[in-house]
């Protein structure tokens, strides 16, 4: 089973490194150089990623961040890929907006396809384990919301998981996406309540 398992690795790295070698910027180079080029996309990834992930850790900090959610997961289990300019969490300093528009074209309470909830955020936690995720926690209370809301980073990214846990209902909904700081992100916040 485990020869099988490296074998389908092996053969879908090939495939990949291939697909990337046809891209039409390799025509010109010669075997040695197009391994050169792809390794040096790699490492640019890979700073790239550091840099993202230390601009995260920052704005976690400092209170001024967005987690612009691409995908929701819902109570049951169902999932959905929305727009992460009308998906998101905020907070700068005292304020904290949530805004969940699963709707594309307008409309709902907030006039984007979904609600969008203000609240100021309390009891803030963040903890690092000794894997170098972080695990960060709040509670945001307002007129429309009263929730936890939980985010875990993996060291070296700043992709997130983020949870928001309702304190009156059950209805908890998972968002996952990238955490940037408020001023590198693209949102459209609708009406809030």
């Amino acid at each position: 089973m485990k020869k099988v398992l490296f074998f389908a690795a092996s053969l879908l790295i090939s495939m990949m490194a291939q697909a990337q070698m046809n891209d039409p910027i390799y025509d010109d180079l010669s075997e040695d150089e197009m391994v050169q080029e792809y390794e040096r996309k790699i490492r640019l990834e890979a700073i790239e990623d550091s840099l993202n992930y230390v601009r995260a850790m920052n704005a976690l900090e400092n209170m001024e961040f967005v987690v612009e959610a691409d995908q929701l997961i819902f109570k049951w289990g169902r999932t959905a890929f929305v727009n992460s300019s009308t998906n998101f969490v905020a907070v700068s300093k005292d304020e904290a907006v949530i805004q969940i528009a699963p709707f594309n074209g307008g409309g709902g309470p907030n006039g984007v396809g979904g609600i969008t909830l203000t609240g100021t955020p309390s009891n803030v936690k963040t903890k690092t384990n000794k894997r170098g995720n972080t695990y960060f926690s709040m509670n945001v209370s307002g007129a429309g919301i009263s929730a936890t809301v939980s985010i875990s980073v993996a060291k070296g990214s700043n992709r997130v998981t983020l949870n928001i846990n309702p304190n009156f209902n059950s209805n908890n909904i998972t968002l996952t996406g990238d955490l940037l700081p408020t001023a590198f992100s693209n949102i459209y916040k609708g009406r809030s309540f």
